[in-house]
């Protein structure tokens, strides 16, 4: 029996048979990439036993994929689409997902060690236990993603948005925030020791008893931030803005800080006071440790 497009019958016959039915073949390696890359989907299972030897996955469609516990060390996922895909256990290190979008995916236990996620979108990821210690995730979006117990120590997170972050559990020491914006971030007794955190925004951030000692806070903005208890020994607040900031009982011994610094109103005489001048509109904290301490040393240069 013939039947026209235009018919409702004709819509159903080509409803059940779509002009560009699935093809599956056997192809090699090189013209398995081709294909992915102008649009070709694989079955699951043979991405799971492809991927560790493709190497190369550039701008591949894979939302929604099940990847639990695949080997992708080292493959080129470069702008691949993973929303929502199941990561889960993968291993990812020394991995490219420069721009990737991971939206929504399931990273928990995936090893993502020196991987490069530079500019990837990981907004409502689950990154629970994921380990990205010295990953570069320079401009990524990790706006409302889990981050609980993640491992980011050493990582470069330059410029990335952690804006409303729960960081509470997670590992950052040594990690670079240069200019990251981490306003409203929940950070309570976090090692954030020797992180870079220059020009980072910081604003209403909860860092009450937090590790900050060397950390190099240069022109950070920390407007309303709560280091109440918190340990900034050795801190670099050159610069800084602390207006508004709580810092009852905060350790602040050999803080350096300079003219331009903004310390809280009820603390911008007593900081001076305990301080003493470097030459060049710097000046080091002194005294016996507390934000509230009296000067129990003489007023004399540091070198």
């Amino acid at each position: 029996m013939k039947t026209s497009s235009e018919t409702f019958l004709g819509r159903l016959v080509t409803a059940a048979r779509p002009s560009r039915p699935w093809l599956r073949i056997t192809a090699s390696n090189w013209w398995t990439r081709v294909l992915l890359a102008g649009g070709a989907r694989l079955r699951t299972a043979d991405l799971v036993t492809l991927a560790p030897s493709l190497q190369i996955l550039r701008n591949v469609d894979l939302r929604g994929v099940d990847l639990r516990n695949v080997d992708l060390r080292q493959v080129d996922l470069t702008r691949a689409i993973l929303a929502g895909a199941n990561l889960r256990g993968a291993n990812l290190g020394h991995a490219v997902l420069g721009h990737a979008d991971l939206t929504g995916a399931n990273l928990t236990d995936a090893d993502l060690a020196h991987a490069d996620l530079a500019g990837a979108d990981l907004t409502y990821a689950d990154l629970t236990s994921a380990d990205l210690g010295l990953a570069d995730l320079a401009d990524a979006n990790l706006a409302n993603a889990n981050l609980r117990y993640l491992v980011l120590a050493g990582a470069n997170l330059t410029n990335t948005n952690l804006a409303d972050a729960d960081l509470a559990t997670t590992h950052l020491t040594d990690a670079n925030l240069t200019g990251a914006n981490l306003a409203r971030a929940n950070l309570p007794s976090v090692n954030l020791a020797r992180t870079n955190l220059t020009e980072a925004d910081l604003t209403r951030a909860q860092l009450a008893r937090a590790n900050l000692t060397d950390a190099n806070l240069t022109g950070a903005n920390l407007t309303g931030a709560n280091l109440a208890n918190s340990i900034l020994a050795r801190a670099n607040l050159t610069s800084a803005d602390l207006t508004g900031v709580s810092l009852a009982d905060a350790y602040l011994v050999d803080v350096l800080w300079s003219e331009r610094t903004r310390w809280p109103d009820d603390q911008a005489d007593a900081m001076r006071a305990r301080s003493v001048p470097l030459g060049g509109g710097q000046w080091r904290v002194q005294g016996a440790g507390s934000s509230g301490a009296d000067l129990e040393v003489p007023l004399m240069p540091v070198s």
